[in-house]
């Protein structure tokens, strides 16, 4: 069962790209963020003619989020539970059978939070808490699960091709790394580091400015974190790099995980 979390950047401007990729790449399940557009204008009959369930989650021009699955999703959820008070459409998550269970999957998108010191960032750090708090209870369930999505966090030095360049931005601040740091500290497994270790130029977002992608300035801050049960089933996760190279791209990349 192939899981991909992917930032688009526009579902509109970006929905031949995702149609190329998905028909390469062939996931199961697909969580998109910042779709920028609201649940009826997003595009669904294009990723239903590829076999695909679609359920959104949209708010006009900003955020976004969506799950496309192969499998009918079950017991979808709008909104981060819990967090009843927050306007924005940055949480939906749902439940897939399997063979041998079952596995739920969130898309998330988390706040930038910049600049710091304002109130965005004050957003973004309650935002981690009622994640932290969230992922904390479904840990009592004793069941695999994904949150996957981009985090906008860069947890280590590690991530970054130039951390010094990101010392004021709110992706590397301490507090919003702490906060990664504490999911982590839950029991939940990062899959790409699980996986490949502390490689190095795992990158998963390039700059459109500067150079960024040629250079290779890259960061990674989107991240499929895994309960035990999941990790226990973990068998691959990567990065797909190269679909940077696309016409017009989002300047976030698909990271892909497979469970047995």
């Amino acid at each position: 069962m192939k899981i991909a979390t992917w930032n688009v950047n526009s579902i509109k401007a970006r929905l031949e790209n995702a149609l190329a990729w998905l028909k390469a790449a062939d996931p199961d399940v697909v969580c998109l963020q910042e779709l920028k557009c609201e649940d009826d204008a997003f595009p669904s009959l294009a990723f239903e003619e590829l076999g695909y369930n679609v359920v959104t989650h949209g708010q006009k021009t900003y955020n976004g989020v969506a799950i496309l699955s192969k499998r009918k999703p079950e017991d979808v959820r709008r909104g981060l539970p819990g967090n009843d008070e927050d306007g924005q459409a940055r949480y939906i998550e749902a439940v897939f059978s399997r063979k041998s269970g079952m596995v739920r999957v969130a898309s998330i998108y988390l706040p930038n939070g910049n600049p710091v010191g304002t109130e965005k960032f004050a957003y973004k750090l309650r935002w981690m808490d009622h994640l932290h708090a969230y992922a904390k209870a479904l840990l009592t369930l004793e069941e695999p699960f994904v949150l996957a999505g981009d985090y906008n966090v860069i947890p280590t030095p590690l991530d970054a091709k130039n951390p010094d360049a990101w010392k004021t931005d709110a992706l590397f601040q301490p507090e919003s790394r702490a906060r990664f740091g504490a999911l982590l500290n839950l029991g939940l497994t990062d899959a790409i580091r699980q996986v490949h270790g502390d490689a190095p130029g795992l990158y998963t977002f390039w700059d459109y400015q500067a150079g960024a992608w040629q250079r290779n300035n890259g960061i990674r801050i989107d991240h499929a974190l895994l309960s035990p049960q999941a990790a226990d089933l973990l068998k691959d996760a990567w990065i797909e790099r190269e679909v940077r190279t696309q016409e017009r791209p989002s300047d976030h990349v698909p990271v892909v995980v497979e469970l047995k």
